[in-house]
């Protein structure tokens, strides 16, 4: 029997999550023809990463910035959103620990960059930036591999790394990147992250924050570009378990069921279990997703009743909260911080109401008297993120059926639970998705 090869029009695929791994995913199909139909449980696209709206205010459930490093991320916001330039406030790495610590990045090429910003660092001895300097070195030599996988805090020691800049620069960066402690978080990947960001492009390094709200950002232009090219985007739409049926994929969703030739999973791994769950063929997988740990991310906004201004748009913090962002300087919501606590902690017993408080007053120590407090919001995102340990096996986008496929930010990557390993994670299954057209 002859194969034909199956025109984009004719497949049926779905793309199950909504978020920036899904909606990554579904513009790669529209792109390409597909009609994808895009299910999300929540009434906004998002995911982890989606506007909250809080006394007419829009936040976002989680305080993210991206890299000038996070190349699939700019190139599809590039393609989808109507205003690309107008998006994402660019900021030369500027890290700073307000009173504590400052390192800048030059724009110069690679290594270049790294090795003057670290030698002019302020806030550690020279002896130390020295120290630093050679570890930079010594890993690029090795192209940023190790033997073996170990802690950051084993190879920022085995580095003879020392106590200013493992406090102010090593160990911040390391919770900033892989929302993980130094002391379990992986050094490898800790590694392949500072190989990107700072010995990439000379941009490679620049913070880039977003001046709209993150649903805004990507999601919500995502879903005009893939309906315009007629696909479907349905919001509050909780899918069940999945079934494979013969040669198809059955997706059910408010009492609805459709058949689909390919389904791309591109929900949080805890989900990813529970919807695989009554297809065999992926047990193994599953078994996988379950053997995830998690870490949260806490996201505490503070509304004053009038304007507030940061020695920087974004300011690292001692205490309990890690970063402030001055949310007027970067998208003109006057008198509002948004500061950020990564990873396990004591904060984590505290209530909402007292950890505000904790908050506020960490900043009014830091930064003096501030105007009076009109409201909080605290924004819990108990699993934001996996834990991002030494050896973590990771799923691979491709599962042991060919029409079933994983996405998101917890499947095999040299980098951590980022935006852009969600984004690439969505561009590889909707590729696999691509490169199976015959019948």
């Amino acid at each position: 029997m002859a194969v034909r090869r199956r025109s984009a029009a004719e497949m049926r695929v779905a793309v199950i999550g909504g978020g920036y791994a899904g909606m990554a995913a579904a513009v790669t199909l529209a792109d390409a023809g597909v009609p994808v139909t895009v299910y999300e449980a929540a009434a906004q696209l998002g995911g982890r990463a989606r506007r909250v709206v809080v006394r007419d205010v829009a936040l976002d459930n989680g305080l993210h910035i991206l890299l000038g490093a996070y190349r699939d991320t700019l190139r599809l916001i590039r393609k989808v959103h109507p205003r690309p330039d107008e998006t994402l406030a660019r900021l030369a790495l500027d890290w700073r620990v307000h009173d504590r610590f400052s390192l800048k990045a030059p724009r110069l090429p690679a290594p270049l960059n790294s090795a003057v910003a670290l030698l002019t660092a302020r806030g550690a001895p020279l002896r130390e930036r020295l120290r630093a300097a050679r570890f930079m070195n010594t890993m690029r030599a090795r192209r940023f591999r190790l033997d073996s996988d170990t802690t950051v805090e084993a190879l920022l020691a085995a580095q003879g790394q020392g106590p200013a800049l493992t406090r102010y620069l090593w160990n911040p960066l390391c919770v900033a990147a892989l929302n993980t402690p130094a002391q379990r978080a992986s050094g490898q990947v800790f590694l392949n992250v500072l190989r990107d960001a700072l010995f990439g492009t000379a941009d490679a390094a620049d913070i880039l924050l977003a001046r709209a709200d993150l649903s805004s950002l990507f999601p919500e232009p995502a879903a005009a570009f893939v309906c315009a090219r007629g696909g479907s985007v349905v919001t509050a739409h909780s899918v069940e378990p999945i079934e494979h049926v013969g040669n198809s994929v059955r997706v059910s969703a408010r009492a609805q069921t459709r058949d689909y030739d390919h389904v791309i999973c591109a929900v949080s791994p805890h989900r990813a279990a529970a919807l695989l769950s009554h297809v065999p063929a992926l047990a193994r997988a599953i078994e996988a997703l379950q053997r995830f740990t998690y870490e949260p991310i806490y996201s505490v906004y503070l509304q004053f009743s009038s304007a507030v201004r940061l020695p920087a748009p974004m300011l690292g913090l001692e205490g309990i909260a890690h970063w402030v962002f001055d949310r007027d300087a970067i998208c003109g919501q006057t008198g509002l911080l948004g500061a950020v606590i990564s990873g396990a902690g004591e904060h984590e017993a505290l209530e909402q109401d007292a950890l505000a408080r904790a908050v506020h007053e960490q900043l009014e120590r830091a930064l003096g008297a501030l105007p009076a407090l009109l409201w909080h919001r605290v924004i819990a995102e108990k699993r934001a993120t996996f834990g991002c340990a030494p050896d973590l096996v990771r799923p691979s986008t491709r599962t042991p059926l060919d029409n079933v496929h994983l996405a998101g930010d917890y499947t095999a990557s040299d980098y951590p639970a980022t935006i852009e390993t969600a984004v690439r994670s969505g561009i590889a299954a909707a590729t696999q998705v691509l490169q199976t057209r015959t019948i």
